[in-house]
């Protein structure tokens, strides 16, 4: 078992993570179009919903 740690001192944990779910990053998209969020809270929330997975998987259907 690893203690999750490496060099550094910065704690790594692998998180087994949800698949993407694209109305909710919608609604977070929408939640600062609107002026509810700022800028860094949309892009932590885009970032944690999966943005980077969802966008991942549609520019590998276009190869």
């Amino acid at each position: 078992m690893t203690s999750g740690y490496r060099a550094g001192g910065r704690y790594h944990a692998r998180m087994d993570l949800p698949p993407p779910d694209p109305q909710k990053l919608f609604a977070y998209w929408m939640e600062w179009e609107r002026a509810e969020e700022t800028p860094g809270r949309v892009l932590a929330n885009l970032k944690t919903a999966g943005m980077k997975e969802l966008l991942a998987s549609l520019a590998a259907e276009e190869e």
